[in-house]
């Protein structure tokens, strides 16, 4: 598939100045690595302020670049997704590297470790304060690790950087992503604060506007020479990810990418060196790469109400940012037996349908979209798309059995919702085939999300069954109830795929980032939430005053206080 639109750097860095940036990194790599906890907490809420004021034209560029309107509902996207997630991840940071300079250890506290009702190493991350608890109600975040980790060896595992005695340091390479605007910053500060290395970000194409907020809002780490932001097209990625200086590679974009650059192009040469576990790149290198994301609906006594959140929820998780999410919902996966099927699927259409079609800005949009879609007959397209735009697009009732279906193994970054459905009525049976569909059928280990009712669990066997879901779902982030995106803004949650994926078949990608309480050994998070939420939640698409709430919510995460929670609330109110 080709791009149809262009990923071309519109201002490109000599090669010679970046070599000169790297040189003067490097040096700094060292000094860097050696900064204590209080120094290094000094530098990052030395950040904060400057976020906050290039907030408004950070999202101003943004949404003229995506076509939303700064004024309303949808400009929440920029906000959330761009400033607020960046500022929660410098307090957070701060916060765990004050408590490393006290104690040791950034937290949380041990009784907070333990395991989960089949045995599996656990830690609670959220919420942790009383301002999270009021702003959240009913959300709770827990971090599961690797098979053969205690709870005790979890905690010993935590910011194995800062058990170092003299570190040398390193030069870590982040190769942002074009589409979500926290992202390269957030990468960053995961390379530089957990892992300790001094960083290079070569910006996408897509999103190189973000250059000058970026350099403005991080200047305190610029300018004592541990992080540089450059742009460029392929020559200059291909450059640094090649360079001697650079010690690891960071890429959050697709898994085409990734194997060019691990393997070579495509054909008999990537074929050999993957048999002989030869890889081009000889760096370590990390990633994030995306999901064909399952929306798992588990057959349940839902009220027309709670069908119509859910509905809400899963066009929130298609719509957001014009479906360029790799966290996405793509493919709902339902009982062909359950009641309520076809009164779910129609209030999904209606959902979607309040949303007008969004400018298909990610190059490639348009050749996926034809790809996937083509002239399927059952597709259906809702809205006038103008020129420049793409239909929200359903394509209802493909057999999860069916091995040739390309909805299966691609993830669309476009508008398109899929849903496939399975012969098991409900129950342990259901929930064992919706595991079996979603690991072994569907591309990719990033994000799941199964929707639940609570009194679907009351019964003693589901309620294990479902343990055994949670247990055995090949995926890094898992929402019950809500969107697997509150992995990635909780921030304090770890943000990867599962740990299943490997360098030849990468699937999701390899390694985490956020993770604020830098934990190690990991294999997934589970978020869970309540099955309907009031006030609506700012990130739903159909929340009327969404970008009043998310201004809010920015300044609240800078200085959190109880006190400005009565504020979002009655904002919220509104939507």
């Amino acid at each position: 598939m080709e791009m149809s639109g262009s990923a071309r750097s519109k201002s490109t860095a000599a090669l010679e100045a970046i070599d000169a940036e790297l040189k003067t990194l490097k040096d700094n790599a060292r000094p860097f690595a050696r900064l204590s906890p209080s120094q290094r907490a000094a530098l990052v809420r030395a950040c904060i302020p400057r976020v906050l004021s290039v907030a408004e034209a950070w999202v101003r560029a943004a949404c003229e670049a995506k076509g939303l309107d700064f004024n309303g509902p949808a400009s929440s996207e920029e906000w959330l997704a761009g400033p607020m997630a960046t500022v929660r991840n410098l307090r957070l940071l701060a916060e765990s590297l004050e408590a490393i300079g006290r104690t040791g250890t950034p937290g949380p506290d041990a009784d907070r470790f333990g395991k989960t009702p089949l045995g599996q190493a656990v830690v609670k991350v959220f919420p942790n304060t009383a301002v999270e608890s009021a702003l959240y109600a009913g959300f709770t975040a827990e971090v599961r690790f690797q098979s053969g980790i205690t709870p005790e060896e979890a905690q010993r595992k935590q910011a194995s950087f800062y058990k170092q005695r003299d570190p040398a340091g390193a030069l870590s390479l982040v190769l942002g992503a074009g589409n979500v605007a926290s992202i390269p910053p957030m990468d960053a500060l995961y390379k530089m604060f957990v892992d300790g290395n001094v960083c290079i970000v070569k910006l996408n194409p897509v999103n190189e506007y973000l250059d000058p907020f970026y350099k403005d809002a991080f200047e305190p780490l610029i300018a004592k020479g541990y992080l540089r932001f450059v742009m460029g097209g392929a020559d200059v990625g291909a450059h640094l990810i090649q360079h001697p200086l650079v010690d690891d590679v960071h890429i959050t974009g697709s898994d085409r990418t990734h194997d060019l650059i691990v393997w070579g192009p495509p054909g008999a040469e990537r074929e050999r060196r993957i048999a002989a576990n030869d890889p081009v790149l000889k760096k370590p290198i990390t990633s994030e790469l995306g999901c064909v994301t399952p929306v798992v609906i588990v057959p349940g006594p839902y009220s027309d109400d709670e069908l119509g959140f859910i509905a809400q929820n899963v066009a929130t998780m298609v719509a957001n940012n014009a479906s360029c999410n790799c966290n996405a919902g793509k493919m709902i996966v339902t009982s062909k037996h359950w009641a309520s099927r076809d009164d779910f699927l129609k209030r999904v259409r209606a959902a979607l349908a309040t949303v007008a079609p969004r400018k298909a800005y990610y190059p490639g949009a348009f050749d996926r979209y034809q790809h996937l879609v083509g002239s399927r007959e059952s597709a259906v397209r809702l809205g006038e798309a103008r020129e420049g735009e793409l239909p929200w697009t359903l394509v209802f009732g493909l057999d999860a059995r069916d091995g040739k279906e390309p909805l299966f193994t691609t993830e669309p970054f476009c508008p398109i919702l899929s849903e496939a459905t399975l012969e098991e009525h409900g129950g342990p049976e259901f929930l064992a085939a919706a595991t079996r569909f979603c690991n072994d059928t569907l591309w990719g280990t990033l994000s799941a999300v199964v929707i639940v009712h609570p009194r679907t669990l009351a019964d003693a066997a589901t309620n294990t069954a479902f343990e055994e879901m949670l247990r055995d779902l090949r995926y890094g982030a898992v929402g019950v109830n809500q969107w697997s995106a509150m992995a990635y803004a909780l921030v304090v949650t770890p943000w990867g795929a599962h740990p299943s994926s490997t360098l030849a078949n990468i699937q999701g990608g390899l390694g985490w980032v956020h993770n604020t309480f830098m934990l190690e050994g990991i294999e997934k998070v589970v978020v869970r939430g309540p099955l309907t939420v009031f006030p609506k939640p700012p990130w739903f698409v159909t929340h009327r005053n969404a970008h009043e709430v998310a201004r809010r919510m920015v300044a609240l995460e800078a200085a959190p206080s109880l006190l400005k929670v009565p504020g979002v609330a009655i904002q919220a109110l509104k939507g």
